[in-house]
């Protein structure tokens, strides 16, 4: 009888496997909180997976080029955290807001929503896109660059600021997509996105056949036109209908009073990235003072934990989505008892990859550099971050879900007090002031990180977010 019971679960569960990948009209609002979090949280948890693996594959073959081009590449991204730091932001307004009013049934708000989304999204490309094309030396030699570095990487963050458009929009496209429950579209748009990645990333760094020899360049450009085609799909499948949302053309216009209310929403998204992000920058900082090749193995780590970090955004992202459709539809207590039980399955997700970091952390920085200096550096790191994965499982899901809810305020707090209240001066202590130099720099991380989890499940208890209108 248990061995049947078993199987029917079993069976269950991979239809919702099928389902959740192909992906249906259903209503998160009704029947089984389980069945919901399987819907979403599978294609969100493999599109994050496909966003973090941008980055592995241009550092798996960057890497071939030395160590001032993984130098290049761990610089420009760290600037780039501040670029991801907004495109969260505002793609997380629009989450919120897309999310509530598919809750309300009000799909026709829905739509206008997605259309000042993406005219905020170019809007603040084109910013970003001009200043950092401009500035992109200077902002290397900000980041510590040597004059060696700067020489040999200025044309890679120069190609990358010029195709930022295409990281921005499909931000903003798979937060809209997200929003109206249709993850599956947004796993596909990422899909297509890195097919054409790991395509031409090597074709263009190498010159392997019809292609130019591009170098390190080569890795920006074939990141640009792989994020650009998961763009132009994004638009085409909001344009066709064939999800849970058709963005139809007569919404095509610019609505002042949603824009003025997605950008106040945003701000306050973009400040709590911003607050995390900005102390990231100054922990790489004060990494780069131990030298160009501490900065490549935190490079390598930070790449490798991604794995584990942005598919708990997939599963952060579900929950945020329940809890926006769910209080758009007047069921507070279906929002909170689906973000606790996201946590759970959170928790143990990442605390098991992070044993599996922890006993192959060699193995795995192994598969992408042998340096003799950078690797041992790399294992080292790799297992300080691994270390925080516990704490990271309710953390990420209850701050998320608190966006989710349209309370951006209280995060933004909450990182202001973990990051640059904690995490900052414990890094400057511990790293120049104590024997633990570089360890305590990524000591001060797992502090920081978990202190953020604990104050974000305590603030969700109080369940002031219930009351927030968006």
């Amino acid at each position: 009888m248990h061995t049947a019971n078993a199987e029917v679960r079993s069976a269950g569960f991979l239809a919702s496997v099928r389902e959740a990948l192909a992906g249906t009209h259903q209503d998160f609002t009704d029947g089984s909180l389980d069945r919901a979090i399987v819907m979403l949280a599978i294609p969100m948890v493999l599109e994050m997976a496909m966003e973090s693996l941008f980055g592995v594959v241009d550092v798996f073959w960057v890497a071939r080029l030395g160590e001032a081009a993984i130098t290049t590449v761990g610089l420009t991204e760290s600037l780039m955290t501040l670029v991801f730091a907004v495109a969260m932001g505002a793609g997380m307004a629009a989450t919120a807001m897309v999310s509530r009013r598919i809750g309300e049934k009000n799909e026709a708000d829905a739509q206008v929503v997605a259309v000042q989304t993406i005219v905020l999204g170019i809007f603040l490309s084109v910013i970003t896109a001009v200043v950092g094309f401009l500035t992109a030396p200077a902002l290397l030699r900000t980041m510590g660059a040597t004059d060696h570095v700067v020489q040999f990487g200025s044309g890679y963050t120069k190609m990358y600021f010029a195709g930022i458009s295409s990281l921005y929009l499909l931000f903003m496209v798979n937060a809209v997509l997200r929003g109206a429950g249709d993850a599956a579209t947004a796993m596909r748009a990422l899909w297509i996105a890195n097919g054409v990645n790991i395509l031409l990333n090597p074709c263009l760094i190498f010159g392997l056949g019809p292609f130019p020899h591009l170098g390190v360049v080569g890795s920006a450009v074939g990141t640009t036109v792989g994020r650009s085609i998961g763009v132009l799909f994004g638009l085409w499948m909001l344009s066709r209908g064939n999800g849970k949302l058709k963005v139809a053309w007569r919404t095509v216009r610019l609505d002042l009073v949603v824009m003025l209310r997605l950008v106040r929403l945003s701000f306050g998204g973009i400040f709590q990235y911003l607050v995390q992000v900005a102390s990231w920058v100054i922990l790489v900082r004060m990494i780069a003072s131990f030298g160009s090749a501490a900065v490549a193995a935190n490079t390598l780590a930070l790449r490798v934990i991604i794995f584990a970090i942005l598919p708990s955004w997939g599963l952060s992202n579900a929950a945020a989505t329940l809890v926006g459709q769910n209080l758009g539809a007047g069921k507070p207590e279906r929002a909170e008892t689906a973000v606790w039980r996201t946590s759970i399955y959170n928790l143990i997700f990442l605390g098991s990859v992070g044993v599996l970091f922890l006993l192959f952390a060699e193995s795995i920085v192994h598969l992408f550099t042998s340096d003799p200096v950078v690797a041992p550096l790399a294992i080292k790191a790799l297992r300080f971050f691994s270390c925080g994965n516990i704490s990271y499982g309710y953390g990420m899901v209850t701050v998320q879900a608190l966006n989710g809810a349209g309370d951006t305020r209280t995060p933004t707090l909450l990182n202001g007090v973990a990051f640059w209240g904690i995490q900052i001066p414990l890094a400057y202590l511990l790293a120049y002031h104590t024997s633990l130099g570089l360890a305590g720099a990524w000591l001060a991380v797992i502090t920081g990180d978990s202190a953020l989890a604990a104050m974000g499940v305590l603030w969700f208890r109080t369940g002031r977010w219930r009351g927030i209108q968006v």
